[in-house]
């Protein structure tokens, strides 16, 4: 399958918002409870730009839109300024495939030279290959955030995980290209 990574387009955001939506519906991975309208994810999407520190890129399998990685505001207050979460979402169907470190790989070599400091994934538990994802990109736990959500009749805990962006030597500043990774 060839798949390109490229910055996201007002034209994909059907597909996001269909891939994001199925994770609303029967999984814990979102808390979200309703699927978002297409209306609220064009409104989401005027908040990101090709550069700066809220991006979205996707990966196109075949002309098709089969997952996007994102950086948001951490906080909403102007302290956490130079601090982003970042998300991951891939298709059922494209999962295990490498491609959700292909899209974290491009995410986080647009966003060393945006002045970021540092960021953060808060990962729905259980979920073993996020955090394994993650952490081969250099995150690290820092924290658990225990049964704070609600979803599927349980509670569910979040891990926190952290990426220093600041070091100089960050194999993502390095070349023009993201590196390659393994999976």
């Amino acid at each position: 399958m060839e798949v390109a990574i490229r910055h996201a387009a007002e034209a994909d955001l059907e597909a996001i918002n269909a891939i994001y939506n199925s994770y609303i519906v029967g999984r814990h991975t979102s808390f979200d409870r309703e699927p978002w309208p297409l209306a609220a994810r064009r409104r989401w999407f005027a908040k990101y730009a090709a550069t700066g520190r809220y991006q979205v890129v996707v990966a196109v399998a075949d002309g098709d839109v089969v997952g996007f990685a994102s950086s948001s505001p951490f906080r909403d207050k102007a302290g956490y300024d130079t601090s982003v979460e970042t998300t991951v979402v891939l298709e059922e169907e494209a999962t295990g495939l490498g491609l959700g470190g292909r899209l974290l790989a491009a995410l986080l070599h647009r966003l060393v030279s945006e002045q970021i400091h540092r960021a953060y994934a808060l990962i729905a538990l259980p979920n073993e290959a996020s955090i394994q994802l993650h952490e081969r990109f250099g995150y690290r736990t820092v924290g658990t955030l225990d049964e704070v959500g609600h979803k599927l009749d349980g509670f569910h805990s979040v891990l926190i995980m952290e990426r220093d962006m600041s070091d100089p030597a960050d194999p993502m500043r390095r070349s023009a290209d993201p590196p390659a990774t393994d999976g």
